[in-house]
């Protein structure tokens, strides 16, 4: 593994850790019933994300530019394919940290509301009691959360099903896109600008089925209406369907290159 590609797999590991971490934020936000407090003390992180995912691209791109010159064709898809293998180790991690990092970052929002500064918080991370705070919240995942559970009547079986789907188009929409430049060189310009399609097409999804009910879900929890038992167990549906769509994104990789080049050679 170069340099190049080894930044490349930080990069996607990164960002779908993160992406897996948000769904437990909603846990901390209605344990300290600072919703709002919460989601913006998450923002801070999601920078880390999207800075990763803006030089990701380019980078890539720049791989697949420089293959092309060098007539470097065979087993280019083995750089996606281990990008979409640290897409789902990201996603494993996240969900078994995730019962240390909600401890952690409940201490975090309730530290933030104290302090009213950003700065001091990140500050104290480096004190003596911020590295107790650390420690004490190294938390391993209990067996009961993911052994002899249902799906919770509070999350039908589509939302995961849509989540799945909207995961796994949205982990190969890049690597597909630009993939598909080795496929056909002549229209890679074309099919790596066709990746905002199939990300849109993701992004709706998302944000059309996914986030309205989760909201809602968090919600009933803030009101009491539902227990933090069941939102927790819907969480990790979340997340397990998550880390199944990018697992099914590797099986989605080629066929979709295929498809962005057809439609690219048509338009």
């Amino acid at each position: 593994m170069d340099i190049t590609l080894f930044f490349l797999v930080v990069m996607t590991f990164v960002i779908h850790m993160i992406g897996t971490l948000a769904y437990s934020v909603r846990i901390s936000g209605t344990r300290t019933g600072t919703i709002a407090v919460s989601f913006a003390l998450f923002n801070i992180m999601v920078l880390g994300s999207r800075t990763a995912n803006t030089f990701q691209g380019p980078l890539l791109a720049k791989r697949v530019e420089e293959n092309l010159v060098n007539g470097i064709i065979s087993g280019a898809v083995t750089d996606f394919r281990l990008m979409l293998f640290a897409a789902s180790a990201a996603t494993i991690f996240g969900i078994l940290i995730t019962p240390t990092f909600q401890r952690f970052f409940t201490k975090a929002v309730e530290k933030f509301r104290a302090y009213h500064s950003f700065s001091r918080l990140f500050f104290m991370g480096f004190t003596r009691a911020g590295f107790y705070h650390i420690r004490s919240s190294i938390k391993i995942p209990s067996k009961r959360n993911f052994l002899f559970f249902r799906i919770s009547d509070h999350i039908p079986y589509r939302y995961i099903f849509y989540n799945v789907v909207a995961t796994a188009v949205w982990s190969t929409g890049v690597f597909s896109a630009l993939y598909a430049g080795y496929l056909n060189p002549e229209v890679r310009v074309t099919s790596s600008q066709l990746s905002s399609v199939i990300n849109g097409v993701a992004t709706i999804v998302l944000l059309i089925f996914i986030d309205p009910y989760f909201s809602l879900l968090t919600d009933d929890v803030a009101s009491n209406k539902i227990g933090q038992p069941y939102f927790r167990r819907s969480i990790i549906w979340l997340d397990l369907s998550r880390l199944a769509g990018t697992l099914l994104a590797q099986l989605l990789l080629v066929p979709a290159a295929m498809i962005i080049v057809f439609i690219a050679e048509r338009i």
